[in-house]
């Protein structure tokens, strides 16, 4: 079975550059310097506004959520990061799910992948749009998403090198925030900070824990394992890495310093706020600051949220772009997009712009849906991310050795994303996501059955 390769999204020679062998690159990256790369493509609107939308439906209960989703990634990444280790595939995971269960499955999870993308990136344009409209709420939505997509092309347009001396400066913005935020909210809980609209109460009451009962806390575990979108990107940069046998301790603190991120910021919004006081809508952290004499902060916390969101945006660029170029090397998809301009960039402009008109889509359903698309994509994105996670816990079990505690992990990490999964369907707020996420997927699976079924009868 060949290699497919796939341009590398943050640290290649080009958009459209394929990802040289393990033994070509130089590896450079230290094992924590793994971990903030993994940060950076991680941590974005999923947490900063996904958040507010589990915690209207499931509540305080959405803390334990995000320990049960940071247990689920972590036996994704661990199958994802054995197989990479014991057989190294330059690319998505599809090469493994090719790998493993041929070739209708390596076009089936390599187009859901490219539509959760896609879906991630019309999430990212409502959420740049949603936190904007902080200083011109007047202004529709569809503006703020037109000047967002046309800068993330730009973007793209610069090639790689332009982005990738960024991404660690992004990915420590993001934690930023984080920090900012929690060193506020501790000085209100503290005291040292007065003026809040509500006065801090630790939230441990059932009303805060269970608003919607358990079947609420149910629909909420989705949105804990959206925030963790994008940590199976990790397995991109592993040839990158200085000593292999690091890779694991870098996923290891990347998990455990993102879910106490994660927790603690949540505790102490929910401290420092009532749970009636949140809106689905708006950044849970943007609304808990609001009730604070900070006149300078809540504009750099915007800032820095909105740097967040188009760093995650431009990357899903190029991650929806090197997916294009890998499905044509692996004749999964027209080979129009394997063409690229010449000089020193190679920008694959045809698969350039078939995403930048999934971007115009996604313009679109801002203007027709400008309250509601938030939800709908984020939920519909967040259902196609695991059911490409399903597929790499899948892959791993047909292409790891055997072993007791691997499968244990194996199959833990697939109940807790099917409960995510199933979860979704029983919520108002989360259900039409629901709908939209199933319909992608059937439409991929005819796709593949209409695709491979002549091979089949032959």
């Amino acid at each position: 079975m060949p290699s497919y390769t796939i341009p590398c999204i943050i640290h290649g020679n080009g958009g459209a550059t394929p990802m040289k062998a393990a033994d070509e690159i130089k590896s450079g990256l230290a094992w924590w310097q793994l971990s903030l790369l993994g940060v950076a493509c991680t941590l974005g609107t999923g947490f900063f506004l996904g958040s507010g939308i589990g915690l209207a439906i499931g509540g305080a209960s959405l803390l334990a959520g995000f320990l049960l989703a940071g247990l689920g990634t972590y036996c994704m990444l661990d199958g994802l990061l054995r197989m990479t280790a014991a057989q190294p595939q330059h690319g998505t995971f599809r090469s493994y799910v090719r790998l493993a269960y041929g070739e209708w499955a390596g076009f089936s999870s390599g187009w859901l992948y490219w539509g959760s993308q896609v879906m991630i990136m019309g999430s990212q344009l409502a959420a740049l749009s949603l936190f904007t409209r902080f200083w011109l709420p007047a202004m529709p939505d569809w503006v703020f998403a037109i000047i967002y997509a046309a800068l993330a092309i730009g973007v793209i347009l610069l090639g790689a090198q332009a982005f990738e001396r960024s991404e660690h400066i992004f990915a420590l913005v993001k934690v930023a925030a984080v920090a900012m935020f929690l060193l506020i909210a501790s000085a209100a809980v503290i005291g040292w900070l007065e003026g809040g609209k509500h006065a801090p109460k630790l939230p441990l009451t059932h009303a805060v824990w269970l608003p919607n009962g358990l079947l609420g806390a149910w629909s909420s575990l989705l949105y804990a394992f959206y925030a963790f979108g994008g940590a199976e990107m990790l397995g991109l940069f592993v040839a990158k890495l200085r000593e292999p046998e690091d890779v694991r301790k870098a996923s290891h603190v990347m998990l455990i310093l993102m879910t106490a991120l994660y927790v603690l910021s949540l505790f102490l919004a929910l401290t420092i706020l009532p749970l009636t006081a949140l809106d689905s809508a708006k950044s849970p952290f943007q609304t808990a600051l609001d009730g604070y004499p900070l006149p300078f902060v809540p504009h750099i916390f915007t800032a820095i949220l909105i740097i967040a969101a188009f760093s995650t945006l431009a990357a899903s660029f190029f991650a929806v772009t090197a997916i294009l170029v890998a499905l044509a090397k692996g004749l999964d998809a027209p080979a129009v997009f394997l063409r690229q301009t010449k000089g020193r960039r190679q920008i694959p402009y045809a698969a350039v712009l078939f995403t930048a008109l999934a971007l115009l889509a996604a313009v679109v359903l801002a203007l027709l849906l400008p309250e509601q698309l938030y939800t709908y994509i984020s939920t519909a994105a967040g259902l196609t991310l695991l059911v490409n996670w399903l597929f790499i816990l899948a892959a791993s079990g047909k292409l790891l050795p055997a072993a007791p505690w691997s499968a244990a992990k194996r199959y833990a990490g697939m109940l807790l994303i099917l409960t995510a999964i199933v979860g979704a369907a029983v919520h108002p707020l989360s259900r039409t996501g629901f709908a939209i996420a199933l319909l992608f997927i059937c439409g991929i699976a005819l796709i593949t059955w209409l695709r491979h079924r002549p091979k089949r009868q032959k």
